[in-house]
């Protein structure tokens, strides 16, 4: 990857430090106040929004705090993809194939291992396309990726690999697959709910590799798009 900093693709002291507010906000405040900020903001202006809006305004409001925090970072990234965009498209093509075979492996030996354990992420995503499907697919397909990849993928990993490249590995795939499942598992304090986190794990360390080799976070984000546009599409 570029070297870190102003003068590469990494972050500086400032986008670090608004990075790691918005990482808090996203991981840990969100999940447990966002049902109540929604409700008070219905009451407070007499609307009503259904599940899909809740959803699309959750990520919108994250996207500007992202953009807000690492808008240089994004700046830099760019420049970067455009100075070797066949680089970055290769890697993110590398990564689609690399996706598939490793995740549907992964999946069936968990299949095995936690039979009948559903995937709430995924059961609630596809009720909301039939419910709300623009709504849904913006999320989804465009807000989140941009969202996910700038805080897993570009503070966690980015940051992490300038000490250790198997610690950023680890701890970025673990807080991926945790966003997936600990709002479920705050809700019911099922720990089946945490038995899914093995299914976030290839997806983490994939996306991953795509933004290491590809020396830009578009490396990661397109096969972040790609791959959750395919799901929809699929679904």
């Amino acid at each position: 990857m570029a070297k870190s900093g102003a003068g590469g693709t990494g972050m500086t002291s400032g986008e670090k430090l608004l990075g790691g507010v918005v990482l808090a906000v996203y991981v840990f405040v969100l999940p447990l106040t966002a049902e109540w900020l929604f409700n008070g903001a219905e009451r407070l202006f007499g609307v009503s929004l259904d599940r899909g809006l809740r959803d699309a305004a959750y990520y919108a409001v994250l996207f500007g705090l992202v953009l807000i925090a690492f808008w240089g970072f994004f700046g830099r990234n760019t420049r970067a993809f455009f100075d070797r965009p066949w680089q970055v498209l290769g890697a993110a093509g590398v990564g689609m194939a690399a996706f598939y075979g490793l995740n549907e492996l992964v999946c069936r030996i968990l299949g095995l291992l936690n039979a009948g354990q559903v995937n709430l992420n995924d059961q609630a995503i596809l009720t909301r396309l039939g419910t709300s499907p623009r709504s849904t697919i913006l999320m989804v397909v465009f807000l989140a990726p941009v969202v996910e990849e700038a805080l897993f993928r570009g503070y966690v990993f980015g940051n992490l690999r300038e000490y250790s490249r198997g610690a950023a590995y680890l701890v970025s795939c673990l807080f991926f697959a945790m966003v997936h499942v600990w709002p479920f598992f705050a809700e019911s304090w099922d720990v089946g709910c945490l038995m899914v986190m093995g299914q976030y794990l290839v997806p983490g360390a994939v996306m991953a590799w795509a933004y290491e080799k590809s020396g830009s976070l578009w490396g990661s984000v397109l096969l972040h798009c790609a791959v959750n546009g395919l799901a929809v599409w699929g679904a």
